[in-house]
């Protein structure tokens, strides 16, 4: 297992006890199995699959589908009204160069559940709609932001080394913990809008979390819900909340709503790539070092594995993804597989060199072996068979960057995030 100081929040994140059962991560390439990916352009009725049409009327469905079933559960469809309420607005945020907005969206048939806080920040001056960045954060609003007039968030959080949560609550010293990780100075002087969430406003992030959380309010016994295989699980409720932002994007004026990328880091990474899998509204789909369950290939059994991670977070995924522990071959998708599901929209793969836990390399390979699918829209990958060396991104519509340093996300990926969306919007 490597040092701690390169696990970063990864491993903070992860109960001691998780480890106790399990063998030392691997990380020597030759010591990998063999092993055989799913057939992506194969219908379940064992016919290949040779259009985009195909693809897009009969074996996308099937491969979201698996995806359900196996690894994120199923989204319900019924919720109700959606409701907007504007709590706040600031004309002369970051130092006068956005506009602030905190939205509460909440369910009017569900009016115990207290909804989430959407935090937007908007360039000034702007002739037009611009496009939108939308993602989810780790911590309360004012976390994210360097200015200190956000109300401190209430609601359950993880404690962390340097996120001054105490007694899983926010503190003064939470304020811009997460600052660095949303470069929204830059974003809006680049000319795009910033949309974010913290995650535990739908779900707090412990096994436990949904009885508080909106998959509790959304369940039909409450409390005494046994989910089951094929029920959704946090991700799928991050997600969920991506979504909602998405609607209401599609309401301010501000936003051009069908320029939406969305984003998000290790486990919100995975949610960043299940929301882009379900919702074709983003139209760019943005994968930072999110790992095992996200953009790894999940057969490579490098770094964290299928055992680890289903053992230390169980809540993040449908039951049934914990049955491939120690049997991945057995699981019917990979991650190729899910990045093949945002085409022939584009995706962003993201990894750090110090970050092995999370098996950059298998994050890259996903890209490369989704290919194919995009290949039947016309459209272009890597343009290279081999990982690239640190900070060389690589690729078109699907692009892949490995950056020195630990697991996290930086500056240096938002200045590539930024000119890759702006590319790919033609704006």
């Amino acid at each position: 297992m490597r040092h701690l100081s390169s696990l970063g929040c990864a491993l903070a994140l992860i109960p001691v006890a998780a480890f106790s059962q399990q063998k030392p991560a691997n990380y020597d390439e030759s010591a990998i199995p063999p092993y055989s990916l799913p057939e992506l352009l194969k219908s379940d009725s064992g016919n290949p699959v040779t259009t985009a049409q195909e693809w897009t009327a009969l074996r996308r469905p099937q491969v979201l589908a698996l995806f359900q079933k196996h690894v994120f559960g199923k989204t319900p469809a019924n919720w109700g009204k959606v409701v907007y309420e504007t709590l706040s607005v600031k004309t002369d945020a970051l130092d006068g160069k956005a506009i602030r907005k905190i939205v509460r969206i909440s369910l009017a048939d569900y009016p115990h559940w207290p909804g989430l806080e959407l935090m937007l920040h908007l360039p000034k001056n702007t002739q037009k709609p611009v496009p939108c960045f939308v993602g989810t954060s780790f911590g309360g609003n004012e976390a994210v932001t360097p200015d200190t007039d956000i109300p401190l968030s209430a609601r359950w959080m993880r404690p962390g080394k340097e996120n001054g949560v105490v007694d899983n609550r926010s503190t003064e010293k939470s304020r811009g913990t997460e600052k660095d990780r949303w470069q929204l100075a830059l974003a809006v002087s680049e000319g795009f809008a910033v949309a974010t969430y913290y995650c535990g406003d739908v779900e707090p992030d412990h096994a436990e979390g949904w009885k508080t959380g909106l998959r509790g309010f959304l369940s039909k016994d409450g409390a005494g819900t046994e989910w089951k295989e094929g029920d959704w699980g946090a991700i799928g409720a991050w997600a969920w909340g991506l979504s909602r932002i998405a609607d209401f994007l599609t309401t301010e004026a501000g936003v051009d709503a069908k320029k939406l990328a969305v984003v998000g880091h290790s486990r919100l990474g995975k949610t960043s790539l299940w929301a882009g899998a379900q919702d074709p509204r983003f139209g760019v789909v943005i994968s930072n070092n999110s790992g095992e369950g996200g953009a790894a290939i999940m057969r490579r059994n490098i770094g964290e594995t299928t055992a680890v991670i289903t053992k230390a977070f169980p809540h993040w995924f449908t039951k049934t993804y914990s049955n491939y522990s120690h049997n991945e071959a057995a699981c019917p998708v990979d991650s190729h597989m899910l990045v093949a599901l945002a085409a022939p929209r584009s995706v962003y793969i993201a990894s750090a060199e110090e970050d092995r836990w999370a098996d950059p390399k298998g994050e890259f390979l996903a890209g490369l072996h989704a290919q194919p699918v995009f290949t039947l829209f016309g459209k272009k990958g890597y343009g290279v068979n081999e990982q690239p060396a640190p900070n060389a991104p690589t690729g078109d519509t699907i692009r892949y960057h490995i950056r020195t340093g630990k697991h996290d996300i930086t500056r240096y990926d938002w200045e590539q995030y930024l000119p890759f969306a702006r590319l790919q919007f033609g704006s």
